[in-house]
């Protein structure tokens, strides 16, 4: 959808748009490489908030856990400035997103 206005929050959903597009774009086994992941990513996020909780007994240790990883991956994938973005580097994006949503998912089920 084009925008008539060139604004901030137009460029962002134009950015965005393109590198959802290229992540999902190319032969069929990058695509499906970036489906696997992008599932891997919500199955740990699923499991990991269950495991995490039982084995260390401190839900608040264990989203602070998820947390420091996810905002590890953000802070290494800033420093990639090559364009196209590496195959390897897409997938981790795919994965984190899949856990993000994962353990956000778990959340409303719990009720929190």
């Amino acid at each position: 959808m084009r925008s008539y206005q060139t604004t901030r929050l137009a460029g962002v959903q134009g950015r965005f748009g393109a590198r959802l597009s290229q992540s999902f774009a190319g032969p069929w086994w990058r695509r499906s490489l970036s489906l696997i992941a992008l599932l891997l990513g919500f199955l740990s996020g699923s499991v990991a908030t269950v495991h995490l909780v039982n084995a260390v007994s401190m839900r608040t240790f264990a989203g602070l856990l998820v947390l420091a990883v996810c905002e590890a991956l953000v802070f290494f994938r800033r420093r990639v400035f090559q364009e196209p973005l590496p195959l390897s580097w897409q997938l981790l994006d795919n994965g984190r997103i899949g856990l993000v949503y994962g353990i956000v998912l778990e959340a409303f089920k719990v009720g929190s």
